[in-house]
């Protein structure tokens, strides 16, 4: 009820005057919570070359970025289709390629920016997405949360684990384009350095990506100021040897090693109070 209620208040609002209110309302009580500790902690811990001001400045914007991603869930419609609001930086028109190309493809991110965001550059160009999903422990919440993404044009979810990736090849084999995010901390993956500790590290686009010889896309949803966005997409090399399992740790390591580089960019814009790495 109390998830309806406020994405309730937000949809009542115009969008930047939602996205402000929900940063305000991170910012002020986000720091009060068990989350913050945590927050804390990995970024002292990952980034300890700076500061105590510069990282409570950093969290600060991170706690904004979250109640400002929170905000705009009801207003995504509006988002998706304004591209003055949403400008998506694709020199090598690679939405448009793996669009025609005839074969399955993986888009990447994480949680960062706004992270829902991350499927405007398939969504612009017409092709149907499917993604990676962690429902919430709160059935209700999680039936709310589908029906505010509706307007992404999204084909449908996979659950985490190895039954989502059994869909995951069948859907790839029929050509389809399937969303993950990969930033989280993953128990059947493998321990790879992220921000010089060893994380668990899905190894699901490598691994599909090297099994399938499809490719590998990743989009990064930059949040500019307030409710403007800038979407840069790329593409990753797929190591493929005749060793399978050292191209897919070499892959994973590039993965790594991409998203440390967008967070150390914008540390502000991450999600710092994931569990990413054992205590």
């Amino acid at each position: 009820m109390a998830a309806r209620l406020l994405m309730q208040f937000f949809r009542m609002l115009p969008l930047d005057t939602a996205s402000w209110a929900g940063g305000k309302l991170a910012r002020t009580l986000g720091p009060l919570t068990s989350a913050h500790k945590t927050a804390t902690k990995n970024l002292g811990r990952a980034m300890p070359e700076l500061s105590e001001a510069v990282r409570a400045a950093i969290l600060n914007g991170m706690w904004d970025n979250i109640g400002r991603t929170t905000a705009e869930y009801p207003h995504l419609g509006k988002l998706i289709d304004d591209p003055l609001r949403v400008e998506v930086i694709d020199p090598g028109n690679l939405a448009k390629h793996i669009r025609d190309d005839g074969i399955g493809a993986l888009m990447i991110g994480m949680h960062f920016g706004n992270w829902e965001l991350g499927t405007v550059p398939g969504h612009r160009v017409g092709f149907q997405q499917y993604h990676f999903y962690r429902a919430p422990n709160n059935p209700y919440v999680d039936a709310l949360l589908n029906k505010l993404r509706a307007p992404l044009q999204q084909g449908g979810y996979l659950p985490k684990g190895s039954n989502g990736a059994r869909q995951a090849v069948v859907l790839l084999k029929k050509n389809f384009h399937i969303g993950m995010l990969v930033d989280q901390k993953q128990d059947e993956g493998i321990p790879v350095l992220f921000f010089n500790r060893p994380a668990m590290t899905t190894t699901a686009p490598a691994a599909l990506a090297r099994r399938l010889n499809i490719p590998v896309v990743a989009a990064q949803v930059v949040r500019q100021n307030g409710a403007y966005f800038k979407i840069y997409v790329q593409q990753l090399e797929i190591a493929k040897t005749q060793d399978r399992e050292a191209d897919v740790v070499i892959t994973t390591k590039q993965i790594n090693d991409l998203l440390e580089g967008w967070v150390r960019q914008h540390p502000e814009q991450w999600f710092w109070v994931h569990k990413r790495w054992p205590r």
